[in-house]
């Protein structure tokens, strides 16, 4: 009995060593193969792509609805921070005073990030929550609407123009490491992205409305009649994935300095991909699918085929899906979310 109680541990513990040991040998392979300058751009790529493959995975644990308009909330959120860097902080150029910058830098998280979370319960309220017991059909087609309907909006008040996103983070900042020229804004967006990440996390793992969220995600119904609120669950969920794309627009617009109307779909579809490859419904997986395809795109234009990242990643997403339908880490979800 005792051995096999000793046996049932030590399985466990290599069941839960052998994630990081293999995402550690990963990140290696990918430093030896591409070099510091390129592994830092691709860990930055990623750090965007899985903060807003977080929405996505939320969203469809909770409801199962693939809300294709999630990578519009995260255009229109790098069009907000751009409002809020110019008119509320009056900053138009980067920033050497530190403390000032610090100051500007989480006004500018945290407006941004409130703001395209109420835009998230809006669009929850006023366009998913009617169709709730409608065919699934239904509220697919309406995130599809909303999503043109965001696009539209950015389109008409602003234009069909690449738009200047004020540097708030001076991009001379730089540090020598070997050969190597680190940008402190490289670091920046990647310790940012890493933390909300990280903060998620815990609030899921720990909080009692995180585990809402999960039961909910588990079970409906079920959870319903354990005296859990649906509709305030669903919300939350939606307050946190949109304020994810918020704090994503804000780091896209500090690390590319451009956006436009467009930005969307070509981000999301990436998302949801990485949401897909991950495990839909699972929050660490939706952020390893982002930092996967991250550096698959990353390593091709490095190899000089820049032009077939995106065939390659959605080769890969299908190699894996034919042999592992669930994803890389499996899906939370039950068999009705």
């Amino acid at each position: 009995m005792a051995a096999a109680t000793g046996a049932v541990r030590t399985e466990r513990v290599r069941s839960q060593l052998f994630l990081p040991a293999a995402i550690t040998g990963f990140l290696a392979l990918m430093l030896g193969i591409l070099g510091f300058d390129q592994f830092l751009n691709a860990m930055t790529l990623g750090a965007i792509y899985a903060l807003i493959a977080l929405g996505y995975t939320m969203v469809y644990g909770i409801i199962e609805l693939i809300n294709f308009a999630h990578g519009d909330v995260f255009m229109v959120a790098t069009f907000v921070s751009i409002g809020v860097s110019t008119t509320i902080l009056g900053q138009s150029g980067a920033i050497t005073d530190i403390p000032t910058l610090v100051v500007s830098l989480v006004l500018l998280f945290l407006i941004t990030i409130v703001v395209m979370a109420l835009v998230g319960a809006l669009i929850e309220r006023l366009a998913y929550k009617p169709l709730r017991q409608a065919p699934k059909l239904a509220p697919l087609i309406t995130a599809i609407g909303v999503s043109f309907i965001l696009q539209n909006i950015i389109q008409f008040f602003v234009g069909p123009y690449i738009t200047n996103v004020p540097q708030l983070f001076p991009t001379q900042w730089v540090f020598t490491l070997g050969e190597s020229r680190v940008p402190f804004l490289n670091l920046f967006v990647i310790g940012s992205a890493i933390t909300l990440m990280l903060v998620l996390q815990l609030f899921i793992a720990r909080t009692k409305t995180g585990r809402a969220m999960r039961t909910t995600a588990m079970d409906r119904d079920a959870s319903s009649l354990m005296g859990v609120d649906i509709n305030r669950t669903i919300m939350i969920t939606f307050l946190i994935g949109s304020g994810l794309a918020g704090a994503a627009g804000v780091i896209h617009g500090l690390y590319y300095g451009n956006t436009t109307f467009t930005l969307g779909f070509q981000s999301g579809l990436k998302a949801f991909t990485a949401a897909v490859l991950g495990g839909i419904g699972n929050t660490a997986g939706a952020a390893l699918g982002g930092f996967l395809i991250a550096f698959i795109e990353v390593a091709a234009a490095a190899f000089g085929f820049g032009r077939w990242g995106s065939a390659i990643v959605f080769s890969l997403l299908v190699i894996i899906l034919v042999f592992r339908p669930t994803g890389l880490l499996g899906s939370h979800t039950g068999d009705r979310a």
